[in-house]
């Protein structure tokens, strides 16, 4: 077979202690999964989990130890960091059982969800989807990914994010209003989902603005820590 043009190349995201990498298929993103997050954002309770996509190639890889730089996107005044606990599945299903979601998990990783909350907002304000906000380039850093049996007790994991050196989000993975098993059993019921699909799980509260030269620290226990500075 051949193409009118070259295919981009696959969107990946290397592995812990392995050549190979983990191809990217499409990245779904979890909304409002912390309560406390919910309420700075005004919303309160354990509402129907709700879900939003970024495209596979927004992914900006940053390896462990090392600082990755983002360019701060244009359009928007108002970009907001939102750390999330990154699920990557490594097999797929429809209709997939909570009890059973755990078989399907590759591994984890850390991730932040950038956001142009200006747009957004306004968006929001007008009924208009809001991919734009959301599905910009290099809006998921994220770091390599660690296999599931590596990782250790993720489910009770620690989750941060610094700016400057300041603390700005702090939580733990037991928040989550829908835990990862019954993320992943939602979102096969609206998607058959597929090896190499990443999930970004949701993110604490603390989410506010980051400008140009701001440095941003973050990590989930037990897994690499995540640094990006805006360009």
């Amino acid at each position: 077979m051949s193409y009118v043009f070259p295919p981009a190349p696959v969107a990946s995201v290397p592995v812990v202690g392995s050549d190979s990498l983990f191809p990217v298929h499409r990245i779904y993103c979890v909304g409002r999964n912390y309560a406390e997050h919910a309420k700075e954002m005004g919303f309160s309770g354990r509402e129907a989990p709700f879900f939003f996509m970024k495209p596979a190639d927004a992914v900006l890889v940053v390896k462990d130890g090392q600082t990755g730089e983002m360019p701060y996107p244009t359009l928007t005044k108002d970009l907001h960091h939102e750390i999330e606990l990154v699920v990557a599945l490594g097999k797929g299903g429809k209709n997939i059982k909570a009890a059973d979601a755990v078989n399907h998990i590759f591994g984890y990783a850390v991730g932040i969800d950038m956001t142009r909350r200006d747009l957004q907002a306004e968006a929001k304000k007008q009924g208009r989807p809001w991919d734009i906000a959301k599905g910009f380039d290099f809006s998921a850093p994220i770091t390599p990914i660690v296999p599931a049996a590596q990782a250790g007790d993720i489910n009770n994991a620690a989750i941060w994010l610094d700016v400057n050196g300041a603390k700005r989000q702090s939580s733990q993975v037991t928040q989550l209003i829908w835990s990862i098993a019954e993320t992943i059993e939602a979102l096969s019921q609206a998607w058959e989902l597929q090896a190499g699909d990443l999930i970004f799980s949701g993110t604490p509260e603390g989410v506010a603005a980051v400008s140009q030269g701001d440095v941003l620290e973050g990590g989930v226990a037990g897994l690499p820590a995540l640094k990006v500075k805006l360009v």
